[in-house]
């Protein structure tokens, strides 16, 4: 079905054929997950003729026996494989004169292989924003998926919670949370690096995990996710190790009024840019405005940061099948930071998280 609208594209912008590169995008066409590595893995669809799948030589029996059943092609590494791509889409009837590209994938060096194949052909084609916006709505399968990655990202965090005491560092709590995924739920893949900061570390937001050692009476930031069957879950959850400051207390009601503002309004037909102010005027009126630094939210699906991006100015009208993060955060620098996150799909009845995590500050018990 998404080929068949691929081809569509294709007959209706007047484009010959469509190079894929990108694995990702390739999965999500044909079912077929490959990491190549420095090889070369593509996806070749024509606005007319059969698609094939073109990978390394010791990928195509794997290739052959996925859900994928069109043609694959493959090449030894002692071969040169864009000669061979030039070589199977040659030998077709019809000359291939427009093709498009996924320009926010393709290297450059790729690119010039490809010229130097085709010099007479017409690359100006762009299939990026096609497919960005063909992945935006999620079938009821690829909501299972999400949810089914959701609870892993739930136990994930209990995992974490149950790790904390004074004086284990943000990387251990980090490695027990990925390693009780692997032997207890056989996750072997997280959708990015398990985020774990406390203190005046989670002031930072895209810090990571470090050295740095729980302390009592510090909050605590575990941004966290997984893949299943090829679809990613993202979630932030903050509890307080031992009693919390004023302060504390403070930001962290704020960022969670300010989470549920925005859950409780998004319906179909607001703008991605409507919900990000909901949470940032919650915010902005408790007077921490300039402490959040960050979009409201992301696209999620294949990947952990997809299309869209809820955020000011952006005026893309909200539908039923959409799936995206809401994820307001107060960073106030040297202190403590917060941010609370559920990605979730759009019905028609509103805003459904994937993960259940309860949101009430937790306030955990010190630990030695």
């Amino acid at each position: 079905m998404n080929l068949t609208k691929l081809q569509e594209w294709l007959q209706s912008t007047g484009n010959d054929l469509a190079y894929i590169s990108d694995p990702t995008t390739i999965a999500y066409f044909t079912g077929y997950e490959m990491e190549p590595h420095e090889r070369i893995f593509s996806l070749l669809v024509f606005k007319e003729q059969e698609p094939f799948v073109f990978v390394p030589a010791l990928n195509v029996e794997e290739a052959k026996n996925s859900a994928w059943n069109g043609n694959v092609y493959g090449y030894l590494d002692s071969e040169d494989p864009w000669a061979i791509i030039a070589d199977k889409i040659k030998g077709k009837t019809t000359a291939y004169q427009k093709w498009a590209l996924e320009k926010n994938n393709l290297s450059v060096a790729h690119y010039q292989f490809l010229h130097k194949q085709f010099p007479d052909a017409n690359f100006d084609g762009d299939v990026s924003g096609f497919i960005a916006k063909i992945r935006l709505f999620k079938t009821p399968q690829e909501i299972k998926e999400l949810q089914a990655a959701g609870q892993e990202a739930d136990f994930a965090f209990q995992v974490g919670f149950d790790t904390i005491k004074t004086g284990v560092s943000e990387r251990y709590i980090a490695g027990q949370i990925e390693y009780q995924l692997k032997v207890q739920k056989g996750v072997m893949n997280v959708s990015f690096e398990t985020i774990v900061q406390t203190g005046a570390n989670a002031a930072n937001p895209h810090l990571g995990p470090t050295m740095n050692q729980v302390k009592p009476n510090q909050l605590v930031l575990f941004d966290l996710g997984t893949m299943h069957n090829g679809y990613a879950s993202d979630a932030s959850r903050t509890v307080a190790y031992g009693e919390p400051t004023a302060k504390q207390k403070e930001i962290y009601e704020i960022d969670r009024e300010a989470q549920q503002a925005a859950i409780d309004a998004v319906k179909p037909g607001m703008t991605a840019a409507e919900i990000d102010s909901v949470a940032r005027d919650v915010i902005t009126k408790a007077g921490y405005g300039q402490y959040f630094i960050h979009r409201l939210g992301h696209g999620i699906g294949k990947e952990v940061h997809e299309y869209p991006s809820i955020v000011q100015g952006n005026d893309l009208i909200i539908e039923e099948g959409m799936c995206f993060s809401i994820e307001p955060g107060i960073y106030l620098p040297g202190v403590a930071g917060v941010r609370i996150e559920d990605c979730g799909v759009v019905a028609q009845d509103g805003y459904h998280p994937f993960t259940h995590t309860g949101k009430e500050l937790k306030v955990l018990p010190l630990r030695d």
